[in-house]
């Protein structure tokens, strides 16, 4: 058996003495700056006095399941995250108000800047000339212990007219003790309660009104499971942006005649059942999805063809699947299906080009989803766009001619490609030069025997080299500075073929290979400078 050795503060009591709270079964209570909740009150033969069992939010800091002596005293929902301590050396918290006098210490005196510091809080005042309790506008009481809304009526008489209000990592235990201090800030809008471990309420309806202007919640690390948040969704009818990252949420069933005022909806961080993800569709009016870091290696909308629109998630405009397993180009041509997505947020999934190339990934995504405005918080320019667009018409061509090329490749083709006939209505078909796909070779054959001339400088002789097809033409370009001391950036290339004499092909992109240009061994790189 393990006593914890905090110290006791003003609200806490001794084992021995009278003022033992009676109710302490259910509590919150902390200890050395830890969050647990209390299991079990009573003895712990075959020590004397009283003892708490309590199941830490961090079961890192347990020591059994509960059990000692082979008495199960109390069951804890992780392995190892129980222990047993004295009622002296926990704490019990305080009321709302108490801890918004602790945080903001208000003069008296007259201040002029609109963003004051009081205590370790700091308040933004905006066009508020009277500071006072009365006119706070929010409540940053985070990590504060406060454990339920104190006297009746206090709050709505001292803090009226908070708006946000910060209550993560409290010791409130119960939903109808948040509701109670919500129900007396009328104009409350936004609400963290991160980081709580809140039991469900009895009669949920009946705490409706308390939350009937709120707009913003945070329920990120509560140990909620998505069936849990249906559950108290009715209590919040008019809510626009829900977080609920880093809970227990697997499967996701349809939110049925809930939640259909959000905008925004935040599941990052829990381990979701893929196929479940369609459930949330039934939102209507849903514009943001974070999906980041929850497993995902596919998502599908079957109700729509291949290159067609999908009639789920009809407002959605911004999705982010950061930290997923996705490596299948096809979930891309899933996303293209979405009618309104502008913002997409990828990074640090498996999809990979041809040629591994980061860049090279990034246009092809680009020329997949013809309706994104910004891809991982970058805006998407015209010129990038085209520019993508026409190399992923270069880069696929061949497989366009193999698959019957025209107007009616093959519908596998189609499938893998929905965007590829629109592109070429766009900018016309890649000409016979820009077809080329070098067969795979091996390492001893990937060098290319290339000669760079000059025609705008009439007294250099070409210069020959043999380099790797997979060299960037980043690369080549500085070996050209090395031999001509002229500036990288300064340099303008582009290639001849034997194959096809009097036609110059474009090298327009640093980033790409030598291999993605289709240069072949005898080709002549033309080099100018400005």
């Amino acid at each position: 058996m393990t006593e914890s050795g905090a110290s006791m503060g003003a609200n806490r009591t001794e084992p021995d003495g009278p003022a033992v709270p009676t109710d302490l079964l259910g509590r919150r209570v902390s200890c050395d700056g830890e969050r647990a909740s209390v299991l079990y009150v009573g003895p712990v033969p075959p020590t004397e006095g009283l003892w708490l069992g309590v199941e830490w939010d961090n079961p890192q800091r347990g020591k059994h399941d509960g059990a000692h002596g082979g008495v199960q005293y109390f069951t804890c929902r992780r392995p190892g995250g129980g222990s047993f301590v004295r009622p002296a050396k926990v704490g019990l918290g305080v009321d709302f108000l108490a801890a918004v006098a602790r945080v903001y210490q208000i003069d008296a005196e007259e201040v002029t800047s609109n963003d004051i510091s009081f205590g370790p809080k700091k308040v933004k005042w905006g066009k508020i000339t009277e500071r006072s309790y009365e006119s706070l506008p929010s409540a940053l009481l985070g990590s504060c212990e406060v454990n339920g809304p104190g006297a009746d009526g206090e709050i709505r008489k001292t803090t009226p007219n908070v708006q946000v209000l910060d209550l993560s990592a409290s010791l409130l235990s119960r939903w109808e003790d948040v509701s109670a201090i919500a129900q007396q800030l009328e104009h409350l809008e936004s609400l963290t309660l991160m980081n709580n471990r809140l039991r469900l309420p009895a009669d949920v309806s009946a705490h409706r009104r308390s939350f009937r202007g709120l707009r913003v919640l945070a329920l990120n690390g509560c140990e909620l499971t998505w069936p849990q948040i249906l559950q108290c969704a009715p209590m919040w009818p008019q809510l626009e942006e829900l977080s609920v990252q880093d809970n227990d949420i697997t499967e996701l069933q349809r939110p049925e005649g809930v939640l259909q005022s959000l905008r925004s909806l935040n599941v990052s961080g829990n381990r979701l059942a893929q196929h479940t993800v369609p459930a949330l569709a039934a939102l209507l009016r849903l514009e943001y999805l974070n999906l980041s870091k929850t497993g995902l290696s596919d998502i599908r909308f079957d109700d729509a063809a291949p290159g067609g629109q999908t009639d789920m998630f009809p407002a959605l405009t911004k999705l982010n699947l950061e930290h997923n397993n996705i490596s299948e180009w096809c979930v891309v041509n899933e996303l293209a299906k979405l009618p309104r997505l502008t913002h997409l947020l990828c990074h640090s999934n498996q999809l990979v080009s041809s040629d591994g190339n980061p860049k090279t990934a990034n246009q092809l995504l680009i020329a997949k989803l013809g309706g994104l405005v910004s891809l991982n918080n970058c805006e998407i320019h015209h010129k990038e766009r085209r520019g993508a667009e026409i190399d992923y018409i270069k880069m696929f061509g061949g497989e366009w001619l193999e698959a019957g090329g025209g107007r009616r490749p093959s519908a596998q083709f189609v499938s893998q490609h929905p965007r590829y006939l629109s592109l070429i209505a766009k900018y016309g078909a890649p000409e016979e030069g820009e077809l080329k796909k070098p067969e795979p070779f091996a390492l001893k054959n990937q060098l290319l025997k290339i000669t760079f001339v000059f025609p705008d400088a009439a007294d250099r002789e070409p210069i020959e080299k043999k380099l790797l097809a997979s060299m960037l033409v980043q690369k080549v370009k500085g070996l050209l500075y090395r031999l001509l001391k002229v500036p990288a950036a300064d340099l303008k290339l582009t290639y001849t073929s034997p194959k096809k004499l009097g036609t110059e092909f474009e090298i327009d992109s640093d980033l790409k290979t030598l291999q993605f240009y289709s240069i072949e061994d005898g080709d002549q790189v033309l080099v100018r400078w400005s």
